[in-house]
């Protein structure tokens, strides 16, 4: 089975990338959800979250304050890695199951929409990294040629601020808290550019899914039928992935 990790910037269009790529039958396991139900009152993880920042983070009903605890970590990178240290082995607990339940029902691809994908280790476990972005084009003086800029901060600030109601310094810390879009560009193996409309992305998501279908071909179903020799094809290729993005990245480094 293809592992495919989607990630993207903030107000980028990740979201709506994995919906479609839904509505098209494909499986995808969403790290924001997962994210949600390992804080869900009772749970171990709500638990911690409260012992390391307080009360103050919770709502009347005992639901975690998300306002509250995004205003904390934003604007702190200590606290931020405390809160990761609590959910994140969480999160990647319940997609690995989530894989592998995915993979016992016979399926050839599997989507992960992780936003902090290339922030974390998982980019290194996945098929292949396919980030959601948009790009712009913007006359470099004096002789007026353009330029692409992916995904500009200022343009992403707009939108985010639009999508979530938030401030500007909210907006602003959320987006710090990420790779820069540009960073990530040099990480992915796919991508999918959100410029246009949404029957233009459609067009393009279509396009995406039927070429995942021809690279997954048919030897998915030996590596179903034969767990063995699944988990050595996926350490095979996982190695030899490893080795090639490595190359990749000092090539664009240089």
């Amino acid at each position: 089975m293809l592992v495919i990790g989607l990630t993207g910037g903030i107000a980028t269009g990740k979201s709506t990338v994995s919906k479609l790529l839904k509505e098209r039958h494909v499986p995808v396991i969403d790290a924001d959800v997962i994210a949600r139900q390992v804080v869900e009152p009772g749970t171990s993880g709500l638990a911690k979250i409260v012992k390391t920042f307080g009360d103050g983070i919770l709502l009347p009903d005992g639901q975690l304050d998300r306002k509250a605890l995004g205003s904390i970590i934003f604007n702190d990178e200590q606290k931020r890695k405390q809160l990761n240290a609590i959910v994140h082995p969480a999160v990647r607990r319940a997609m690995f199951w989530g894989v592998v339940k995915y993979w016992l029902k016979g399926h050839r691809i599997c989507v992960m929409d992780v936003p902090l994908l290339i922030e974390g280790p998982l980019w290194k476990l996945v098929y292949k990294v396919v980030l959601v972005y948009w790009r712009v084009f913007s006359p470099v003086s004096p002789q007026n040629r353009l330029t692409v800029i992916s995904s500009p901060p200022d343009i992403q600030l707009q939108r985010l601020m639009l999508r979530d109601n938030s401030t500007q310094e909210d907006a602003s810390s959320r987006l710090n808290s990420q790779i820069p879009i540009d960073d990530k560009l040099r990480y992915a193996d796919d991508r999918i550019d959100n410029l246009g409309g949404i029957e233009e992305l459609n067009a393009k998501i279509d396009e995406f899914v039927i070429r995942l279908r021809k690279e997954a071909g048919w030897s998915w179903v030996l590596s179903w039928l034969i767990p063995p020799y699944g988990v050595v094809s996926a350490t095979c290729i996982l190695a030899w992935r490893a080795i090639w993005r490595r190359y990749k990245l000092k090539e664009k480094k240089s």
